[in-house]
């Protein structure tokens, strides 16, 4: 198992090739948050809001409520597979890299196969380290569903494990 340093959004599908299942991935960069509602209304919607998803990263996180002068609250991972009947249509936007936790069905694992994507864990219980990653965050979209808006956040160090490399392969 290797450690693997990933920035989003990714600009070549050779980065995502190079991650295997159980390697250790530090990821930097722009990473979209979406939960079920959020994903709902971007399938639901056709992305009417045009967003560009291409090499992207989707963080399932639940964030909770902020204190004065804190970025974000804390940020831990949600369970994934709430968005699987979703995932295949996100996927074909363009993103690529999906974090959260949990298992993922085999409609996932081929979708994330078919389009040379990757599936990371984040930890649960660890919502307070990761708040501490985060450099920015800022709602995008949908903030009338309050926890559950479209954001967009920057990362800096982010560990994550590799679930279902873009072979398919799960760890």
């Amino acid at each position: 198992m290797n450690k693997v340093r990933l920035t989003l959004p990714i600009s070549d599908e050779k980065d995502l090739l190079s991650i295997k299942k159980g390697d250790e991935v530090i990821i930097s960069g722009k990473l979209f948050v979406a939960r079920d509602a959020a994903h709902k209304r971007i399938f639901d919607s056709c992305n009417s809001l045009k967003l560009d998803f291409l090499g992207s990263g989707i963080y399932y996180m639940g964030p909770s409520e902020k204190k004065e002068g804190d970025v974000i609250g804390s940020a831990g991972p949600t369970t994934s597979q709430r968005m699987d009947k979703y995932t295949p249509y996100m996927l074909s936007l363009g993103a690529r890299v999906l974090v959260g936790k949990g298992p993922r069905s085999n409609e996932v694992k081929n979708a994330l196969k078919e389009h040379k994507s990757v599936y990371l864990q984040a930890f649960g219980g660890c919502g307070a380290l990761y708040s501490s990653v985060i450099r920015s965050a800022e709602p995008i979209a949908y903030t009338d569903l309050l926890s559950e808006a479209l954001l967009s956040i920057e990362v800096e160090d982010m560990v994550t494990i590799c679930i279902i490399d873009s072979n398919g392969e799960v760890f």
